[in-house]
């Protein structure tokens, strides 16, 4: 993996894209009101303990940078190693990682832990499409 040749501003733009995606995909008009009933709180609103906004956002805006970095090494680093990658193979790399890995890690751990398919796929089915249409940014701009 390399740094070299990293365009920042694409990373930007993609960590963007899939930050402004994923509220969108959780807003109260899209999936939030099915994710929150499919998790059993039939109020839509979460407790005090769970509703603490740094650890949300800054949760989230710390795995949406690192999955959105470790794509754009992906990206680099093939191609350094002399790869044409264009911006339909950086959509089809970012889907590979999302839904091959961002989907299906988790999968186990879903079912196990008691949840339904509905909530694996609302959580993890946005990951793949943001590291789809991020992947396609990040060959883009490199």
């Amino acid at each position: 993996m390399t740094f070299t040749g990293l365009n920042i501003v694409g990373v930007i733009v993609a960590f963007g894209f899939s930050f402004v995606s994923g509220a969108i995909w959780f807003g109260p008009k899209t999936f939030y009101p099915i994710w929150m009933k499919g998790r059993g709180i039939a109020t839509g609103q979460l407790d005090s303990n769970q509703n603490k906004p740094v650890v949300l956002f800054g949760g989230t805006i710390i795995g949406v940078l690192t999955q959105t970095l470790t794509l754009a090494l992906v990206i680099n680093s093939l191609q350094q190693a002399g790869t044409d990658i264009g911006i339909s193979d950086g959509a089809g790399i970012g889907f590979a990682l999302g839904v091959g890995i961002a989907m299906f890690a988790s999968l186990s751990h879903r079912v196990f832990g008691g949840d339904t398919l509905k909530i694996w796929i609302i959580e993890t089915a946005n990951d793949a499409i943001n590291l789809t249409v991020a992947g396609a940014i990040i060959a883009f701009f490199n």
